[in-house]
């Protein structure tokens, strides 16, 4: 809940959180019979006493505008003001019949105290304000004039964004493609959602990595898209796997991030690469390649090749985005493939959104061509680097005896095992507890005992506090499974 009471204001607090729901429900957002939030959670929400929540209740019952039921909690009245005597819909038989469905409810759990509170973040995956380029981005605003149109762009995007992205793709990644081929979507998320409701079917049967970050989206399944898992080692997946999926249930394509994959971290072998190109052309199969990361690798000698670089076959289609290389909150991601499906994946686009907005088209334009992307970049690896390190050694020093982990040599994640059986729910409750949260792996992948860390988000200072919050949540966690049960 974003709005909070003002605690300078000569209004009682409770007063003002009554006023603020009575609000709320005159506005339609609580139709009558819907429930309000339990006491308990909305005092945690709004930082408050329960008994303050409980007061503000009950001045809204003495008002006839809430029932309080033992046991069902706090409802709108369905009466509300003789409502009862029309037919009003029913908000709930709406919310849960719809076609697309929500968020995992832990996923959404964790976005809210991401939100709600001031955490050490070791959840979300994007940059800390330390790396981003707010300088640079400043000045192509105050040094350049926007001259472009304000009207809707063409439907794959900006001319002179994906003229830019071709050639940014050419100079750091080796992929040759032409503007006509890509297609400029609001992140890759999108990317992602469009090649799954254009290009297959319900019913249809796809490989994606076990653990990925394709395994937390609801978008497979509200397409009724069948998915087998790839399981993924310290060495990326095992080429010949693919194969066997499509024995057993003929997949239609398969889904990857092999460039210091999310959440492992884990860079497939240049060779697997080859060999995964190789199989899937022989199947007939397309890869969806998901490539947020090949820019950051933390020795200049390893082999980041995209499989679209390798690609002569037109096999790939290719997502990336500058949601991990430069800002999430510009929203640019693109999609790399054969005209035909470029057009119409940008077809339904725009029946989705109408494009991009051309103004953050232009700024990204406008950046990819000057000499501080370049220094961006330099700056990237190195403060990556440097994050990876103070975690490595402060995972070391402070939970070496609870989790075991490979050392990644790019990207924004660290991937755990604890080395006791403990239940990663409670354990993350714990960890919000102490002020710091984290993924737990069960919400990325088939097996228990992992959590994912993420070292690109949180300032440099506050890595090694963080994982002493974890710690601290960890040995409560173990206590409390060394209790015997009464």
């Amino acid at each position: 809940m974003e709005w909070k009471p003002d605690r300078d204001s000569d209004i009682p607090v409770y007063q003002q959180i009554a006023d603020f729901i009575e609000k709320r429900i005159m506005y339609g957002e609580y139709p009558p019979g819907s429930v309000l939030p339990s006491e308990r959670s909305l005092a945690k929400n709004l930082n408050v006493n329960r008994g303050t929540i409980i007061v503000a209740y009950d001045i809204l019952h003495s008002k006839g505008i809430v029932e309080r039921i033992k046991g069902s909690g706090t409802k709108v009245s369905k009466d509300l003001w003789g409502l009862a005597r029309n037919r009003i819909p029913d908000w709930s038989v709406y919310v849960e019949s719809g076609s697309f469905l929500p968020n995992l409810p832990l996923s959404q759990h964790i976005r809210e105290e991401i939100h709600e509170r001031n955490l050490i973040n070791f959840a979300s995956g994007e940059l800390a304000p330390d790396i981003l380029p707010y300088e640079s981005l400043r000045r192509i605003l105050s040094q350049n004039v926007f001259t472009s149109s304000l009207g809707y762009e063409h439907p794959q995007g900006n001319l002179s964004l994906r003229e830019g992205i071709a050639e940014h793709l050419h100079d750091y990644k080796k992929i040759e493609c032409t503007s006509q081929s890509i297609l400029i979507t609001s992140g890759a998320q999108q990317a992602l959602h469009l090649i799954i409701q254009c290009l297959l079917k319900p019913g249809d049967s796809v490989a994606i990595e076990d653990p990925s970050y394709a395994y937390s989206l609801p978008i497979f399944k509200s397409a009724g898209i069948r998915t087998y898992p790839l399981p993924v080692s310290r060495n990326g997946i095992d080429p010949e796997e693919i194969r066997t999926l499509y024995k057993k249930h003929r997949i239609k394509m398969v889904f990857l991030n092999p460039i210091f994959q999310n959440p492992t971290g884990v860079l497939q072998p240049y060779e697997d690469r080859v060999k995964i190109l190789d199989i899937a052309t022989e199947l007939g199969i397309p890869v969806v390649e998901d490539d947020p990361y090949s820019l950051t690798p933390f020795d200049e000698s390893l082999q980041t090749a995209a499989l679209k670089s390798l690609d002569r076959n037109g096999t790939v289609l290719y997502i990336s985005s500058l949601s991990k290389i430069v800002a999430s909150g510009l929203r640019i991601g693109w999609v790399i493939g054969p005209e035909n499906v470029i057009k119409r994946l940008a077809d339904a686009k725009q029946l989705i959104d109408f494009g991009h907005s051309s103004f953050s088209q232009w700024v990204v334009a406008e950046y990819l061509r000057s000499d501080s992307f370049a220094d961006h970049i330099d700056l990237l690896k190195r403060k990556l680097h440097k994050k990876r390190d103070i975690m490595v050694s402060s995972l070391q020093q402070e939970l070496s005896d609870y989790v075991t982990f490979d050392i990644p040599e790019g990207g924004i994640h660290l991937w755990c095992t604890l080395t006791q059986e403990l239940n990663e729910y409670k354990l993350l409750e714990e960890a919000l507890k102490e002020g710091v949260v984290f993924v737990p792996g069960n919400l990325l992948g088939s097996e228990k005992g992992h959590f994912r860390l993420t070292f690109g988000r949180t300032e440099d200072d506050l890595i090694h506090q963080g994982i002493i919050r974890l710690k601290h949540a960890i040995d409560r966690c173990i206590e409390a499974s060394s209790r015997p049960e009464v």
